[in-house]
């Protein structure tokens, strides 16, 4: 079965969809104290997130690294609000951005999001690593159904 990587159209879209979505998460009443000013590196680390957790290049992990992720979101108290407008957000500029809008894909999308959001707002309450979502590494992410649980 072709990746979600490949069926997002690869690089480019992901990274279009990402640039959608970082300038609604800097405007949004509920998110922009998680986002509070525009970050040069923001979409790209997106960008290489998503496209290696569909199944594209491992940039992210060769870049940035999932432990940078994990201390991006450390203390940063996300609630269940926010968490909720993030997976909305997400999907609203995924319809934007153009990408295919077929139901197996919207699913897997959603899927990867919650789960992410899910992971994220649990690193942000952590007080000790004990507390951490036990992930250490970017998921690969498939088709819906077929994915970790938080």
């Amino acid at each position: 079965m072709t990746s979600l990587y490949d069926h997002a159209g690869g690089t480019e879209a992901l990274h279009r969809l990402e640039e959608i979505f970082y300038t609604k998460l800097l405007t949004d009443p509920l998110l922009k104290q998680l986002f509070p000013e525009r970050k040069p590196s923001h979409v790209p680390n997106l960008t290489s997130f998503t496209s290696e957790s569909f199944g594209g290049p491992d940039a992210f992990t060769r870049g940035p690294g999932f432990a940078y992720l994990i201390s991006a979101h450390r203390h940063l108290h996300i609630t269940e609000e926010q968490r909720q407008r993030f997976v909305e957000l997400y999907m609203e500029a995924f319809e934007e951005a153009g990408l295919p809008r077929d139901q197996e894909f919207l699913d897997a999308v959603r899927e990867h999001v919650e789960f992410g959001s899910q992971v994220a707002m649990q690193n942000s309450h952590a007080t000790t690593d004990a507390d951490l979502h036990p992930l250490r590494e970017v998921p690969r992410w498939t088709w819906a159904g077929d994915n970790p649980t938080p």
